[in-house]
């Protein structure tokens, strides 16, 4: 029963993050599942069974919130699925001494993405048009097969990937990405069944992740507003980083001498993120306070008219989106573009 009230809050905590973020339900919930000794494709498999409960309710709502591209949705989740399912069945068919040194050098390396990613403002193209098929097929297999192979990394492949496009707004990225996520879970789970059989679910994991997750859906819509994604990310990020570097290191047989020195300069990295995200929110603040005063100042109507050659109008920084609301973590996450 312990064990399962412990799984449950994996859960909440993993739904909580990927909430808040957009991303890393996968990654946070694979990564503490192996912290406590559950073998990788086991891991893999309960969690990408569980996300198929939590990746539909986040679907709908964010369908019935118009935050979803559909044609997107199409064109990324088959190739997803099928990129899930090739690394499910490979994942299956390694031995756990193989595949625990190979999924944790990929959450691994995913966590230090996390922390390069949200330690400076995301940088935002404005390109025109619409994204290209053959644009979104590639990267909707190569973000499935890591999905499956390292029990998480659908969104934190696909969604930043679509960010940088320019070509949809930071809305439709994340709901229509957690919406194809669907579809790449369920395909996963099909080929763990068929690689692991129906053993290689963990079924009480499966419910206490899902009932986690499902608790945690409305805190994490609140979470959002209070704590910035640009330090949710950082923090999640070296949790994943520090977690994982014990599995590598175990696997490469680090000396007890090596493993302190690791251990201290990672730490010294997560540290210098963490100092860069607070810099860079402090930095998008203060610029949308600039926006924000701008705005004020300008008369209901004269916004589209031409100053007078005696007035002056603040100008709107490099490197804010103007639009950008004043409140919202979501909004210091991806209406900020770097200077």
């Amino acid at each position: 029963m312990r064990k399962l009230l412990i799984l449950a809050l994996v859960g909440l905590a993993a739904q909580l993050v990927d909430g808040a973020l957009g991303m890393a339900y996968g990654l946070t919930s694979s990564t503490l599942l192996l912290f406590v000794g559950v073998a990788p494709a086991a891991a893999s498999a309960s969690v990408h069974l569980a996300e198929i409960g939590t990746t539909l309710a986040a679907g709908v709502a964010h369908w019935r919130f118009g935050n979803v591209d559909w044609r997107v949705v199409t064109r990324i989740a088959l190739p997803g699925a099928v990129g899930a399912f090739v690394g499910a069945t490979f994942l299956s068919s390694i031995s756990t001494e193989s595949a625990a040194p190979w999924m944790a050098g990929i959450l691994f390396t995913l966590g230090a993405y996390l922390l390069v990613r949200f330690s400076r403002p995301l940088r935002q193209r404005t390109g025109a048009g619409r994204l290209r098929g053959r644009f979104l097929g590639p990267l909707g297999l190569v973000a499935g097969f890591v999905d499956a192979t390292g029990g998480g990394g659908w969104g934190p492949v696909a969604t930043p990937a679509l960010l940088v496009s320019g070509r949809m707004e930071p809305r439709k990225v994340i709901g229509s990405v957690d919406t194809a996520e669907f579809v790449v879970a369920g395909a996963a789970s099909i080929g763990f069944l068929i690689g692991l059989g129906s053993e290689g679910f963990l079924l009480p994991t499966v419910a206490a992740l899902l009932v986690g997750g499902l608790i945690a859906a409305p805190v994490a819509a609140w979470l959002v507003r209070i704590v910035p994604a640009q330090l949710l990310g950082a923090t999640i990020g070296g949790v994943i980083v520090l977690t994982n570097a014990r599995t590598l290191l175990n696997a490469g047989d680090a000396g007890s001498t090596v493993r302190p020195v690791v251990y201290v300069l990672l730490a010294v990295g997560w540290v210098v993120a963490l100092t860069f995200a607070v810099r860079a929110l402090r930095r998008t603040r203060r610029a949308r306070a600039i926006v924000d005063a701008a705005t004020a100042a300008t008369p209901t109507g004269t916004a589209a008219a031409t100053p007078s050659p005696d007035t002056t109008t603040p100008a709107v920084p490099a490197g804010v989106v103007a639009g950008a609301g004043p409140t919202g973590a979501d909004d210091d996450r991806l209406a900020v573009v770097e200077r």
